[in-house]
C-alpha cells in the first residue's frame, strides 16, 4: 500500500484519515492532532516588548518598599518610643518633605537620564532610613527622628519612571500605551495591598527595625537592577524648551483632581482603622482595606485589557462618578448595619473604580506633559495625591474624634463629589 510522502525529507509526516466501511456508512476518523492559536492577550504582548520585562521586574523590587516604610516607621517607633503621636509627626514631616523634594528630583531624572539621577538619590534616601533606624535603636533625641526621615524624601518616584519607560517605548501606540498604564496601576495596588501587611509582619515576627531594614535592601536592588537596564530608558534632556509642567495647558486643573482624590484614600483609610477599632476589631484594619486594593488591582488589569471608547478628557468624569457612587456603600453598610464584614465586601466593590479612575488621570498627565518633561509631570501628579492623603487623613481623624467613625465615612464621599466637580468643569474648556 503506497505511503503518504512529506513535501520536505526532515518534516514528519501526518497520519491520513482512518476510513471504515460500516454496512452502507462510510466512517472517517482524524486522529491528527489539534492545536488551537490563540492570540497573545494584551499582557502578553505588553511585556513582549524588548526589555520590558527586565525593567519592570527592577522597579517592582523598588516598588514595594512604598508600601513598607510609613507603617514600619510608626510599628517601630511607636514600639520603642510608646508614643504613637511621635511617630504620626515624624511620618507626616516626611510626607512633607516628600512633597517638596520629589519633583526636584523628577525634573533633574528629566534632564541627566534615570540610571545617572535615580540611582545617587535612591543610595541617600536609603541613608536617611539606615540613620531613622540607628536613632530609633540607640536612643537618639527626637528631633533626629524627624531629620532621618526627612532625609528619605529624595526617593524617586519608581512608577512615574517605569511609566515614562512604557511612553518611550510605545509611542503612538495609544492601545498599548492604555494596556502599560492600567498594569503599572494594579502594580501600585498589589505594592500598598503587600507592602503594609509584610512591614507588619516582619516588625512584629521579627524585631521592630527589621520592616524598615528589608525595605531599604528591596529599594535599592530593586533600583539597580532597573537602572541596569539602559536599553529602554528614555533620552535625557539636559536644556529643556518646554515650559515647566505645572504650566501646561491643562496640568493645573489635573493636580486639583489629584488632590481630592488624595483626599478619599487619607480619609479610607483612617475612618476604616477607626470604624474596626470601635468595633473591637483593630487588628483586621489593614485586611479590610487590603482589600478595597484587591478590587482595584483586579479592575485594573481588566480596563486595561479592554479598548478604553472615547478620549480619556471624556472618560474620566465618568470614572469619577463611578467612584463616587461607589463610595456610597461602605457609608451606608456602616450606617445601616455596622457590620466589619459587610463593610469589607462594600471596600472590595468600592475600590474597583479606582484604577479607572487613576489610569484615565495618568493618561491625560501624560497627554498634556510637555515633551521632556514627563517624569516631572507625574511627579506633580502624586505629589497632589500625597497632599489630598495628607488633608484626608486630618479631615477624617477629626470627623472620627468629634463625631463618628460612622459619621467620618461622608469625608471620602464629600471628597470624590468635590473630584467630580472639578472634573465636569475643566472636561468642557482643555482640548
Amino acid at each position: 500500500m503506497p505511503q503518504p510522502t512529506s513535501a520536505h525529507p526532515s518534516r514528519p509526516v501526518s497520519p491520513a484519515p482512518f476510513l471504515a466501511v460500516t454496512a452502507d456508512t462510510v466512517v472517517a476518523a482524524d486522529f491528527r492532532p489539534r492545536t488551537r492559536r490563540r492570540p497573545p492577550g494584551p499582557y502578553r504582548r505588553l511585556l513582549s516588548t524588548p526589555g520590558a520585562r527586565a525593567f519592570t521586574t527592577g522597579n517592582l523590587i523598588a516598588r514595594l518598599p512604598m508600601g513598607m516604610f510609613s507603617v514600619s516607621a510608626v510599628v517601630m517607633i511607636a514600639g520603642t518610643r510608646g508614643s504613637y503621636a511621635l511617630a504620626g509627626a515624624v511620618t507626616a514631616t516626611g510626607l512633607a518633605a516628600t512633597a517638596l523634594v520629589a519633583p526636584w528630583t523628577a525634573r533633574l531624572v528629566d534632564r541627566y537620564g534615570q540610571a545617572r539621577v535615580a540611582v545617587p538619590a535612591t543610595l541617600f534616601a536609603a541613608l536617611g532610613s539606615v540613620a531613622l533606624l540607628l536613632c530609633v535603636r540607640y536612643g537618639a533625641p527626637a528631633w533626629t527622628l524627624f531629620a532621618a526621615y526627612a532625609a528619605t524624601a529624595t526617593t524617586p518616584n519608581t512608577g512615574g519612571m517605569a511609566r515614562a519607560r512604557w511612553s518611550h517605548l510605545l509611542r503612538g501606540d495609544a492601545d498599548a500605551l492604555h494596556t502599560a498604564n492600567s498594569f503599572e496601576q494594579a502594580t501600585d495596588e498589589l505594592c500598598y495591598m503587600l507592602g503594609p501587611v509584610l512591614a507588619a509582619f516582619l516588625c512584629t515576627a521579627l524585631f521592630p527595625e527589621a520592616g524598615t531594614l528589608v525595605g531599604v535592601v528591596l529599594l535599592v536592588t530593586g533600583m539597580l537592577l532597573f537602572a541596569a537596564q539602559r536599553s529602554t530608558e528614555p533620552p535625557a534632556r539636559p536644556r529643556p524648551t518646554a515650559k515647566a509642567p505645572f504650566r501646561a495647558p491643562g496640568i493645573p486643573p489635573l493636580l486639583v483632581v489629584c488632590l481630592a482624590m488624595g483626599g478619599i484614600f487619607g480619609a479610607m483609610e483612617v475612618v476604616t482603622i477607626a470604624f474596626a477599632d470601635a468595633q473591637g476589631h483593630r487588628a483586621a484594619a489593614g485586611a479590610v482595606l487590603a482589600l478595597q486594593a484587591a478590587g482595584s488591582c483586579a479592575a485594573g488589569l481588566l480596563y486595561g485589557a479592554l479598548k478604553p471608547a472615547g478620549p480619556a478628557e471624556h472618560r474620566l468624569p465618568w470614572c469619577v462618578a463611578a467612584m463616587t457612587a461607589l463610595l456610597v456603600l461602605p457609608l451606608l453598610a456602616a450606617s445601616l448595619s455596622g457590620s466589619l464584614p459587610l463593610l469589607a465586601l462594600t471596600l472590595l466593590v468600592g475600590g474597583m473604580a479606582t484604577a479607572p479612575t487613576m489610569v484615565t488621570t495618568m493618561t491625560l498627565v501624560q497627554h498634556r506633559t510637555p515633551e521632556g518633561r514627563l517624569n516631572e509631570g507625574m511627579t506633580l501628579a502624586v505629589t497632589g495625591l500625597l497632599g489630598g492623603i495628607a488633608c484626608g487623613s486630618a479631615a477624617g481623624g477629626w470627623t472620627v474624634e468629634h463625631v463618628s467613625p460612622t459619621a467620618a465615612y461622608t469625608v471620602p464621599v464629600t471628597a470624590a463629589a468635590i473630584a467630580l466637580l472639578l472634573t465636569l468643569r475643566p472636561a468642557r474648556r482643555m482640548p
